[in-house]
């Protein structure tokens, strides 16, 4: 290495002066050392002209000259390695270079010269700093006597000063100002002192070795009676807050925390009484507020930055203050003698404890509160129970109305800022609910609990706690009148209170263990036993608090722990169901909405009490198991009679007059209807809500109000976590759905957005190259289209939406067309049958690909192949060979043949073995035994039964062929003989062939017929002639149903004439029989007479006579609004995370499940699954139709939960059949599941003939 000279030394100087006079902007404007050292740090990616710096390039230069060559070799020995096969990036040999280079001597060397060059550079720019610094003295306390001595907030100092901050401020100019600090000192001397302290950088000042002593000295000036003096210390405490590291700042806060807790307990200092209140334009109390306020100010700001350091630091800061806040005088026995504590000053500039909310915010800083809390401090929760204590024995004598009009009153003859004592009495109550509202967030905050509080015997508990919050709802009196409504609303006592305990609603762990229990309840439902009882609900319970209690039980009501507590209390079991939560919210909620409460007679709050009330019945009737309990209140008849009501009223309203009273008046009306049709609309969560909503007949209203809200892209409603997809897609499972879809705008908006994405392409998709050829079925922009699309295809819909109507089929179709309409779906995108309709759309391809996936799902070809062998082939999972959406990656990427033309090429049937014979079995012929014993006929049902779960559970393939047609023979013969089990009359039938033989059947059941037949020979099941045979069943079936059926009226298509399916169950009946038509219409009479063929067989109760005649007029069948009903009620209780994967995916279990029964699971399981069905609800019962949907679910769990991820669950369950699920291997699980809801669903499938309750 080079000496180095005097020369060099003075040229490097030089450069440094320069450097950081280019920089000094910078620097100066660091809040700290540390900030100015990251700035040096990160200057090459700031300053633009960091590389024209003398010093920067004199760096550079002595870089090179000493590792120049060595690097030079290392990128060569790189070069090779990659050269002989070594794959690495230009990234990778800068890496390797620089290590290698960091690891050499010669970089070693470098670095050890360089740090000593820079070193006695440093130390003579030192050392000339310092020999400059007693010339410059002088000229600096001129400078500092021509400034304001007001606080001066700027920290920089001329530019070559700037350097090294932390020699500026010497220890001997530290100690002189001690000096000068002294009381005994001249007023003069203090302040030109005080004044060179703040203008020195705060972190100079707190480094020095004598920063102890001046704490001290300043914590001691804190009491001088000098305002101005007083204030400026206070002003260098603040400097310090903002601008120094918290290792600098909790000194001066924890200094502050301990002189504040002097004072307080100090007897020299006047601290008022409780009963001379505070007036804040005292001069003593403001200098007190303001360091109380400058504490509390640093509090809120602290937790933003302590977790970047050392634990022992929040420590401290923690420590000190809880310490204060837990200062207590030497009380007087008179309440308002007492001495106000710290803890009223701090509710004063923070009511709202929001201080507290931010230390427990991060687990860092609540661990240490709680710690200390409960080890030091308990005091502080103590004291705060006792003042919520205190304000609720105030409220409930009474007294504390009279105190707030008392403080009015005087507050109108003295000064504006000065508070009365019962107002600090209200601000520390208001403090303390905060803080522990927030403090029972926290699990070890709730271990604090129980307290003992001074002069109450027992332990205060967290639900003796929640109970008092409740009370104070309907206790406390109106809020005093503040500054403004929006401040009076925001601390009223009821609002604060309500606050609390949304929160603590909205934290699950805490709830259930603080909230949901029957005390609670019963607590929030007092003040509504008692006006249902005629009294008065409380002293002071208004409108408002009602609203405010049915804003927390709504809340309770929203998540399912709540639900269950409200619907059948702590104890399941409990006989005494009609007084739980939900019947006595039912029972007030029906009162106000038929006007039955004369408390309430005229009140203009009256509304909006009926819609908090009735917002928590919605939480709870929108579920199928709340609606259980709710159905005998018939709150959809009172709401839809009140929701008439009202629209009326508001179309009497006159025009409003701009400026009047009216024009508020009229959109209050307006609210409250959209209110009570959105009450309505969420009957429609659940298939048999679904059914009251349609007997109000309100249903075109309520999809109105729902597609307007859709259009605004407003939410469902306020506790609701998805979207609309569940209601719109329960709603498409009805005739009457559909066509309320169809007219609320809904469906014309969906086909007309689908239209756009997908000839168009979305308006937010940036183009920035080509659109490539699609290759997956549904583009990613269509997806959502889609899928709302898929929702709206139930059978029951869309025969509403396309029946008696033709294809276009126009000569020439517009570029500007659109769709508004499923039928022109059809036209435009699935029947292309003309040139026309192909030079019509712009993305021909992918249109129509989209097209013929939406009739059940890619190149045209590979994607018509498959639809046609899908539709014209059969078969459950095993039983038919669907060929693939795509292209193999093979020589031959496609190997199926194209379907153009019967027959069905071989290679799409399956080689499973068909109709194989069964011999006779021992155990077979036991149950067939039993079905000839028959003396006692309860128990000969029971062990037919348990024979045949079994042969299910252990043999269950014997039950088909010959053997099966006996059994089911056998049982049905004898159930019919036993009146008990007869659900249905007996029904006289003399037709005969001859006399069907000329009626005609529907298109629909005639290829239903070719299908089953062509199904029944593939299985070798039926022979030659069985669609005669089959066509004389049907026809039989029509004529011996009509019957029973009976007239009506209506604008629904599917209610005009015979049922408008094919009969999916007479057809799997008739390959049961292997086609005897004589066996299968028999067994059918014999049937039909019992309560399992109003699930199993669906024509059976078309507009049938045995059914109310308002729910033959909704055209919606038991299997839905009961079937589907109990399955959507047992999927929640026995697979959440299905239920819940429904929701996510916008999509209804009861749609799939109707599907599924109605079509008697064809394509979806392989026959003799569909036997074991057929044959398990008719020994078993017809509650072992939902057993049987609960098993497929839990048996596709991790399926569904995987498509809902992919977001096509839908498509999944609509196309895919049901691989691998066997009835029989879940016989066990659905024994569980009769166990515990038999009785149930049992009771209400037999009340389907009942009238609406």
């Amino acid at each position: 290495m080079a000496s180095f000279s005097s020369e060099d030394q003075a040229m490097l100087q030089a450069m440094l002066r320069q450097l950081f006079q280019s920089v000094k902007e910078k620097i100066t404007g660091a809040p700290s050392l540390e900030c100015a050292e990251e700035i040096l740090l990160h200057l090459e990616e700031t300053d633009e002209n960091f590389h024209n710096y003398e010093f920067v390039k004199y760096l550079r230069q002595h870089i090179g000259n000493t590792l120049g060559s060595m690097i030079e070799e290392e990128m060569e020995k790189c070069t090779s390695d990659q050269n002989q096969g070594e794959e690495c990036g230009y990234d990778t040999v800068v890496q390797q270079v620089t290590k290698r280079t960091q690891e050499s001597k010669e970089y070693k060397e470098m670095m050890h010269y360089l740090k000593n060059i820079m070193i006695a550079v440093v130390e003579s720019m030192i050392n000339k700093f310092e020999e400059d610094e007693t010339r410059n003295q002088e000229r600096q306390k001129k400078i500092q006597k021509e400034k304001s001595r007001s606080y001066c907030t700027d920290n920089c100092s001329d530019s070559d000063l700037s350097f090294n901050q932390s020699y500026k401020f010497c220890q001997g100019k530290l100690q002189l100002i001690l000096d000068q600090l002294d009381p005994g000192q001249p007023k003069e001397v203090r302040y030109e002192a005080l004044q060179t302290l703040c203008s020195a950088p705060p972190s100079d000042v707190l480094n020095c070795e004598n920063w102890t002593t001046l704490c001290e000295k300043l914590t001691v000036s804190l009491s001088d009676p000098d305002p101005v003096f007083s204030d400026r210390i206070l002003k260098f405490c603040a400097q310090t807050f903002s601008l120094s590291p918290l290792h600098m700042t909790k000194e001066v806060y924890t200094s502050l925390a301990k002189y504040l807790e002097s004072y307080f307990l100090s007897r020299e200092n006047h601290i008022p009484t409780l009963s001379a209140g505070v007036d804040i334009t005292n001069p003593n109390m403001t200098r007190l507020l303001k360091k109380v306020r400058l504490l509390n100010e640093y509090q809120k700001e602290a937790p933003s930055f302590w977790i970047r350091h050392p634990e022992k630091y929040m420590e401290e800061i923690v420590e000190s203050t809880l310490s204060l806040l837990t200062v207590k005088h030497d009380q007087s026995h008179v309440v308002s003698q007492k001495i106000l504590d710290p803890i009223y000053f701090f509710a004063l500039v923070d009511t709202k404890a929001v201080w507290f909310k931010k230390w427990m915010h991060a687990h860092y800083s609540r661990t240490t509160v709680l710690r200390l809390l409960e080890k030091k401090y308990k005091s502080l929760i103590t004291t705060a129970i006792q003042q919520c204590v205190q304000y609720f024995e105030l409220c409930k004598t009474r007294k504390a109305e009279e105190t707030l009009e008392h403080s009015k009153h005087c507050r109108k003859k003295q000064k504006t800022f000065y508070y009365l004592g019962q107002e600090l009495q209200y601000i520390y109550f208001i403090h303390s609910l905060c803080l522990l509202g927030r403090l029972l967030i926290y699990k070890q905050g709730r271990k604090l609990f129980p307290i003992k509080l001074k002069n109450k015997k027992g332990l205060v508990s967290l639900v003796d706690l929640i109970v008092l919050f409740t009370q104070l709802i309907y206790y406390s009196p109106s809020c005093p009148k503040m500054t403004s409504a929006t401040h009076a609303e925001n601390y009223s006592p009821a609002s604060m209170v309500t606050e609390v305990l949304w929160i603590l609603c909205d934290q699950k762990e805490c709830a259930v263990e603080c909230l949901y229990n029957n005390i609670v309840i019963e607590t929030l439902l007092q003040p509504i036993h008692n006006l249902m009882k005629g009294t008065e609900a409380s002293p002071n319970c208004s409108e408002t608090a009602l609203i405010h209690i049915a804003g927390i039980l709504a809340r309770i009501a929203s998540v399912e722990e709540g639900l269950i507590l409200l619907l059948y209390g702590a104890n399941m079991n409990s006989s005494q169901e009609s007084s739980t939560g939900a019947h006595i919210i039912a029972q007030f909620s029906k009162k106000l909405l038929d006007e039955d409460i004369s408390i309430f007679s005229g009140s203009q709050m009256l509304p909006a009490v009926k819609g908090a009330f009735i917002s928590v019945c919605r939480q709870i009737y929108s579920t199928c198991e709340g609606l259980q309990v709710l159905i005998t209140y018939n709150l959809h008849e009172s709401i839809a009679k009140a929701w008439k009501k009202t629209s009326l009223l508001s179309e009497r309203i006159p025009t409003p007059v701009e400026g009047s009273d009216s024009v508020s008046s009229v959109s209050q009306e307006s609210q409250n209807v959209d209110n009570l049709l959105d009450d309505l609309l969420h009957f429609a969560a659940t298939p048999k809500g679904l059914l009251l909503l349609q007997r109000t007949g309100a249903i075109n209203e309520c999809m109105t109000f729902m597609f307007n809200r859709h259009a605004k892209k407003l939410q469902v409603s306020r506790h609701k976590k998805f979207g609309y997809g569940v209601l719109v897609t329960q709603v498409a499972s009805t005739a009457a759905g559909g066509v309320a879809l169809k007219k609320s705008g809904f469906i014309n908006e969906l086909i007309t957005e689908l239209w756009s994405n997908l000839e168009y392409g979305r308006d937010d998709v940036r183009v920035t190259h080509p659109r490539t050829t699609p290759v997956d079925p549904i583009d990613r922009s269509c997806q959502k289209s889609f899928l709302a699309l898929v929702n709206l295809l139930s059978y029951p819909a869309i025969y509403e939406l396309i029946r008696n109507q033709d294809l276009p089929n126009k000569t020439e179709y517009s570029l500007r067309e659109v769709p508004t309409c499923v039928i022109d779906i059809i036209d435009r995108l699935i029947i292309l049958n003309s040139e026309a309709k192909i030079r019509s759309l712009f993305n021909y391809e992918q249109s129509h690909i989209f097209g013929l996936r939406d009739f059940i799902i890619d190149g045209l070809s590979v994607e018509r192949n498959h639809v046609l062998v899908r539709i014209n082939l059969v078969g459950g999972p095993l039983e038919r060979i669907l060929p693939p959406r795509i292209l193999e990656k093979s020589d031959n990427p496609y190997p199926w043949p194209m379907f153009s033309s019967y027959p069905l090429p071989n290679c799409y049937l399956s080689d499973i073995t068909r109709n194989a014979g069964i011999k006779q079995d021992n155990d077979l012929g036991k149950l067939l035994l039993c079905l000839k014993i028959s003396d006692k006929q309860t128990e000969w049902i029971v062990n037919c039964r348990r024979q045949f779960c079994k042969i299910m559970k252990a043999k269950p393939d014997i039950i088909s062929g010959e053997a099966l047609v006996e059994l089911l023979e056998k049982f049905v013969l004898h159930l019919t003989e036993s009146p008990s089990e007869c659900y249905f009359p007996s029904v006289e039938y003399t037709a005969t062939d001859a006399n069907v033989k000329n009626e005609s059947l529907s298109s629909v059941q005639q290829l239903g017929i070719k299908m089953t037949v062509r199904y029944g020979k593939f299985l070798n099941l039926l022979k030659d002639g069985a669609e005669n045979d089959l066509t004389l069943v049907l026809k039989h079936c029509e004529r011996f149903l009509k019957q029973q059926q009976t007239s009506i009226k209506s604008s629904l298509l599917c209610l005009q004439g015979n049922y408008t399916g094919h009969d999916w169950f007479v057809s799997s009946l008739f390959m049961i029989m292997l086609g005897d038509k004589e066996k299968t219409f028999q067994f059918l009479r014999q049937f039909s007479r019992l309560l399992t063929s109003a699930f199993l067989w669906l024509p059976r109760l078309h507009i049938s006579s045995y059914l109310p005649i308002d729910t033959v007029d909704s055209g919606i069948h038991p299997v839905y609004f009961c079937s589907t009903h109990y399955i959507e009620m047992l999927l929640k209780a026995e697979l959440p995370l299905v239920f819940s994967a429904f929701h996510m995916s916008g999509f209804a279990p009861s749609q799939i499940c109707l599907q599924w029964i109605t079509q008697c699971f064809w394509n979806y399981l392989d026959w003799i699954e569909i036997c074991h069905y057929i044959a398990t609800c008719v020994f078993l019962g017809p509650d072992y139709q939902v057993y049987i949907c609960i098993a497929i679910f839990k048996h596709l769990q991790q399926d569904i939960l995987q498509h809902t991820q992919t977001q096509d669950l839908q498509v999944f369950l609509k196309e895919e059949a049901l691989h691998g699920f066997r009835v029989s291997e879940y016989f066990e699980y659905m024994e569980i599941l009769e166990q515990n809801y038999r009785t149930v669903l049992l009771r209400d499938m037999r009340n389907i003939r009942l009238q609406s309750t």
